[in-house]
């Protein structure tokens, strides 16, 4: 279990709870200080089952409005996060070949059904 982790995040410090109760070692990514790659982030949309990278971005960051990123395209906004990972919304939790952005923790139980955990 790999999860894309800011410390100041209490959306990620419950996320981490929840795996811990749960008995599930995590790897924490702290992505702002070791941002992800493009390749990463484009590898990630896709574990998210989604082609649209809003769907793992913080749209009411104020980088957001700033770079005036409301009408840029999919590769616009991919590189965007590469550049500004407080762009990335977190936490995302990986297992396999699945993700979820854990907004609430609880979203990241999906992804521990599949092998028995729950």
């Amino acid at each position: 279990m790999v999860v894309w982790y800011n410390p100041r995040c209490s959306k990620c410090q419950g996320a981490a709870e929840l795996l811990a109760a749960y008995g599930v070692p995590a790897h924490r990514v702290l992505y702002l200080e070791n941002p992800p790659p493009r390749t990463e982030i484009v590898r990630v949309l896709a574990l998210l089952g989604t082609t649209d990278p809003r769907g793992m971005m913080r749209i009411r960051e104020p980088r957001y409005v700033e770079l005036g990123l409301a009408d840029a395209s999919a590769d616009e906004l991919v590189d965007a996060m590469a550049q500004y990972p407080e762009l990335v919304e977190r936490p995302i939790v990986i297992r396999g070949d699945r993700a979820v952005v854990a907004r609430p923790p609880e979203l990241l139980l999906s992804l521990l059904e599949t092998d028995g955990v729950q």
